[in-house]
């Protein structure tokens, strides 16, 4: 733990270490001037567009089109981009999706909550903080809200924070870090040890005395805080092998869970846990993923553990006491190392090289009736007792379960899909949705919302209650507000495509193929064709492809070329426009590409534009030899623009005019397999970062029953467009025929013998896409270096002219008229599709489309706006709140108990409620000694220490049904210690004597989904018998009473039987 000299000045951004949350408080919130103009802006949008017909270019200004046959169904359905689906509740933007490139070496790792803050730890080793209070408010970053954000503690990720756990008691978040590191950060201010898990097994615990003296120094001390929390662990291992234990947990440590209410703490591997007692540090049991216990015997067959040798034992043990150097044998030194070769390659077996990887342990939660909940890597969710047992499994989904969290009666389970799933906790499902198009890595609780981290560094919340009757009244509100916070971005993307042959363009060939570039262009796309062939270089591309390498020398001088050429056209074009300053001209940066062996396609973006375009992925499909090799085949490129997902596909089919099939197999392999993935060669290549390729948006198609794992990814896309070489000849046609048609420029005669429209008529390929109408002569084949129209094809072979190159796509409307709305976010038409005739590098003419694109999207911090207002003003949903949050009243039958060794005492909870569960949780408050005059000394509080030794409450918690009664068990142990040290640690206040002893327990009682609870206080007195015979009470009109002072006449022995307790109803807790 680290701490900081000096306290930062107030800053709505950065704090430091120990720095209070409370010292922004004072500041005003964030100015709402901005927010509604913004409103006002998107308001009057709305009305043009709805009220005035000429609000966008005249229809005459975009190109007919021909649409395909065969879209919209099966794999072809087009994604419900709906901005609240029916079937996910509606949520709390706190964090968006941000984009990949922006977070490189600063990604968010794990969240964690107190009781009024939100808290994120990233991969620099930042925390960020965000107030419940103001997680409806307009923050300065990322349209986020408000929070505040630490120094980057490193920029390689050496100190990424990978864990986060609140200690409301110390006033503390702890962090712990790649590094080894564990960090504490001052919070707003029940006490315990820290317990922490890492690589190896090991296991080391900081005792809260230490975690107290550091917390006490004075700010000139706070240097030594480090040093001394260093110094005053206690390493488990160490701590087992003295116990006599013959083998300890030895593979990463997981996850850790701590019982505060058994006071037991679970250390979870790949395949194991281990159960220890929090008060005593001891190893209670050690249980497989199978709940089969492992004994001393049998733990050298698991991966999880490494069997130590009972003759090393002995020998340390007598090295010890003789405090001399002796020497081993070489039988014992043989069996020593081959017992540490033996660890080192469980381990390895553990982290999946060797074992079944899909049943590896992901996740712990504990519920509120006291059952341990696991997730595994294959999405099986299991029940376990508190002491170690399987109860039973469940298999809703089947991704990993990456994250779970309980809460009131519910259990809320995170997938690696994307998936949300909601359990009641007999295991049955009561909700599922898509929470993010990313994995989802943690969850936390805090002010009414369920907080989901997304990979991509989203952070989402969803209301508690969901799925329940809040969803539709906040769907119906949300959709009605829609147009207060939804903006039309408009757009122009310029692709190209061009077979050039193995050939090599002049520059000045490039800029008469892209003039248009120098118009408002946003985006440009590029696809190349058989830009090297050969039958040593396709071989050679494929094994670079089997190592992850993509890309060539011909490839890299492309792309060089094509930079040049923009940047040359943008320098002339500036120079051009008179007044212009420098630093406002236009110039694109290339953002992407892929090269599959002749394949190459790049995206460049306008600068203005890069800031929101990004999340750049890559794929590569081979159909050629086997569909293997890549002389045939497509790459493709995604991106993210405005939040709404393109991709663009650049493909070469198989070629001959009668291998229609084979082409239209190649397009049906390429849209089902492509799958895509962070290429090596975007932005920042030697950052890590997490890679948006396992889904992107793609539960949106599966809100309901289907998979989502059926859907192709190119179906999850607002707007796909492919482009390339797709091959597609003329049927019928002579080649004199068709020059004379050529040449007459009567293309539609030759359109209707065009293979493609044939087969898109048909419905046999590119289903539901739309191809602008050709008005151009036919792209292929030429005589090199010869212009015009005389160029066709010379030679022997005489081919017949067609339109192999090609360019279409689709948008996400669903009908012609469709409007863009967030129910249709990406509207496009065609403005230019024409070939460049001139360009005579190829046989190939190359050719450009050019497309308007209107996009909707969100302006998130406008809607977190008006789901706040929501959420405060609606009366309908502040009264069902109140109705869901009410705490059940309940009466408890006495706050006073006295007991004797091996004594039973029944305590009854009465829920007075005829409508609604009560949960309860029964936690010790604090426990103290009695001074010989029959007063308690202080309570100190006992945390995560659980009840004490002598002392066993069951159960500690469960769920009481309306109008009835729980009874729980409050027995007294015969425990003693007289022991000066045990462990080998000095006594502290927790160890037990034969001393009179009070206990403070708290019953903690709250709904199904009240965040706040009722707590009734209940003094529990052991008493010795000796004492008991020698002392009597003082009379109860003693005037020397005292507040901590009970009397016998305050205490009830209760029954053990189910007694009637009509009566209770009427009484009051105190």
């Amino acid at each position: 733990m680290d701490a900081n000299d000096d306290i930062p000045s107030p800053s709505p951004r950065i704090f430091d270490r120990y720095a209070s949350s409370s010292d922004d408080d004072s500041q005003p919130s964030y100015p709402s001037l901005h927010s509604t103009n913004r409103r006002l802006d998107y308001m009057i949008q709305f009305l043009d567009r709805n009220l005035l017909p000429q609000h966008s270019s005249s229809p005459n200004a975009f190109l007919p089109e021909f649409v395909a046959k065969g879209g919209g169904q099966g794999i072809f359905t087009l994604p419900d981009r709906r901005a609240l689906h029916p079937n996910r509740p509606p949520h709390l933007e706190l964090r968006p999706h941000p984009l990949r490139e922006t977070q490189f070496g600063r990604f968010l790792k794990t969240i964690a909550t107190t009781d009024r803050q939100l808290w994120a730890g990233s991969e620099s080793g930042a925390v960020r903080v965000w107030e419940f209070k103001d997680l409806y408010e307009e923050g300065e970053e990322e349209d986020a809200a408000p929070f505040r954000e630490s120094s980057a503690l490193s920029s390689n990720g050496n100190a990424a924070v990978t864990c986060m756990v609140g200690d409301e008691g110390n006033g503390l978040v702890w962090s712990g870090h790649r590094d080894g590191r564990i960090r504490g950060w001052k919070m707003d201010c029940e006490s315990g040890d820290v317990w922490s898990g890492s690589e190896g097994g090991n296991i080391r615990i900081w005792p809260w005395e230490a975690i107290d003296n550091a917390l006490s120094l004075t700010m000139e001390e706070r240097h030594m805080a480090s040093l001394l929390m260093e110094r005053s662990f206690v390493d488990l291992r160490s701590q087992v092998a003295v116990n006599g234990f013959s083998s300890i947990l030895n593979s990463d440590i997981k996850c850790l869970l701590s019982d505060n209410i058994r006071a037991k703490v679970w250390s979870a591997g790949y395949l194991s846990f281990a159960l220890w007692d929090a008060r005593t540090r001891e190893l209670l049991k050690v249980v497989n993923i199978d709940g089969q216990i492992e004994n001393r015997v049998e733990l050298s067959l698991v991966p999880d553990f490494a069997m130590e040798d009972e003759i090393k034992m002995k020998i340390v043990t007598s090295s010890k006491k003789e405090k001399t150097q002796s020497s081993f044998g070489f039988f014992q030194q043989s069996r020593n190392a081959i017992m540490g070769a033996a660890d080192a390659v469980r381990r390895v077996a553990a982290k999946g090289g060797f074992v079944d990887d899909s049943r590896r342990i992901e996740a712990l939660t504990i519920a509120i009736d006291g059952m341990i909940w696991v997730g595994c890597a294959n999405g099986l969710l299991i029940q376990w007792d508190g002491n170690g047992n399987r109860i039973q499994d469940f298999q809703h989904h089947p991704s990993a379960v990456l994250c779970l969290c309980s809460f009131g009666s519910q259990l809320w389970a995170g997938y690696a899909s994307g998936t949300v799933q909601v359990l009641d906790l007999e295991g049955n499902r009561l909700g599922r949705w898509v929470a993010h198009s990313n994995s989802v890595l943690q969850m936390a609780i805090g002010a009414g919302y369920i907080y989901t981290l997304a990979k991509h560094g989203g952070i989402r919340g969803w209301n508690i209650t969901s799925p329940g009757p809040l969803d539709s009244i906040l769907r119906s509100e949300l959709t009605a507000k829609g147009f207060l916070y939804t903006r039309i971005e408009n757009l122009t993307i310029l692709t190209g495509t061009w077979n050039v042959g193995q050939g090599r363009a002049s520059m000045g060939s490039l800029e008469t193929w892209l003039h248009s570039a120098v118009s408002d262009v946003g985006i440009i796309v590029i696809g190349l064709q058989e830009v090297e062939m050969g039958a040593g270089f396709l071989a050679m591309s494929a094994v670079r492809e089997t190592v992850g390498r993509d890309g060539s020398a011909v490839g890299q001088w492309w792309l060089d070329l094509i930079d040049e050429t923009l940047r040359d056209m943008m320098e002339r074009k500036s120079q051009d426009m008179m007044g212009k300053k420098l630093h406002e001209r236009k110039m694109y940066e290339r953002v992407g590409s892929r090269q599959l062996a002749s394949m190459l396609i790049a995206v460049w973006v306008e600068g203005n534009l890069k800031p929101h375009v990004g999340d750049i992925d890559a794929a590569a499909v081979p159909c050629g030899f086997g569909r293997a090799i890549g002389n045939k085949g497509a790459v493709g490129l995604r991106l993210r623009v405005y939040d709404r997902i393109f991709c663009f596909v650049n493909c070469h089919f198989a070629a001959h005019l009668e291998a229609v099939g084979r082409r239209n197999a190649d397009f049906d392999h390429v849209y089902r397999t492509m799958t895509f993935s962070r290429p090596s060669n975007v932005f920042n290549t030697a950052a890590a970062g997490a890679s948006s390729a396992v889904q992107m948006l793609r539960g949106a198609n599966a809100m309901g029953a289907h998979s989502v794992e059926a859907m192709p990814e190119l179906s999850e896309a607002d707007m796909v467009v492919f482009l390339g070489d797709f091959n597609y000849r003329l049927d019928g046609v002579s080649y004199d025929e068709a020059r004379d048609f050529i040449s007459q420029r009567s293309f539609d005669w030759l359109r209707e013998r065009d293979q493609l429209r044939a087969e898109m008529e048909a419905g046999n390929v590119f289903q539901g896409m739309r191809e602008a109408v050709i008005t151009f002569a036919p792209t292929y084949k030429f005589d090199k270096h010869i212009a015009g129209l005389s160029g066709y094809d010379s030679g022997e072979k005489k081919r017949i002219p067609a339109w192999c190159d090609r360019i279409l796509y689709r948008d996400s409307r669903r009908t012609l008229g469709s409007e863009c709305s967030l129910d249709s976010p990406v509207v496009s038409s065609v403005s230019q599709y024409e070939s460049c005739m001139d360009v005579t590098d190829s046989d190939h003419k190359p050719v450009i489309c050019i497309f308007s694109v209107e996009i909707a999207r969100i302006d998130e911090s406008v809607r977190r706006q008006e789901f706040g207002d929501v959420m405060r003003s609606n009366e309908e949903i502040r009264c069902k709140i109140e109705e869901l949050y009410k705490i059940p009243e309940t009466i408890v039958s006495t706050n006073n108990i006295i007991l004797q060794n091996q004594d039973t005492s029944i305590l009854r909870i009465t829920n007075k409620c005829v409508e609604s569960n009560a949960l309860f949780e029964i936690v010790c408050q604090g426990e103290s000694t009695i001074k010989d005059d029959g007063q308690a000394s202080d309570h100190h509080p006992r945390g995560s220490f659980g009840f004490p030794l002598w002392l066993q409450v069951t159960p500690a918690a469960g769920i009481i049904k309306p109008d009835h009664v729980a009874e729980v068990s409050v027995h007294i142990e015969a425990f003693h210690t007289q022991e000066e040290f045990v462990d080998g640690f000095p006594q502290n206040w927790w160890c037990e004597d034969n001393r009179d002893k009070e206990a403070i327990l708290v019953v903690k009682v709250h709904g199904r989904y009240a965040t706040e609870t009722r707590n009734h206080r209940i003094r529990v007195r052991h008493c010795s018998s000796a004492k008991m015979k020698k002392k009597d009470p003082k009379p109860n009109d003693s005037p020397q009473i005292q507040g901590n002072l009970l009397h016998r006449a305050d205490y009830q022995r209760l029954s053990v039987s189910y007694d009637v307790v009509d009566h209770l109803r009427n009484l009051h807790s105190p």
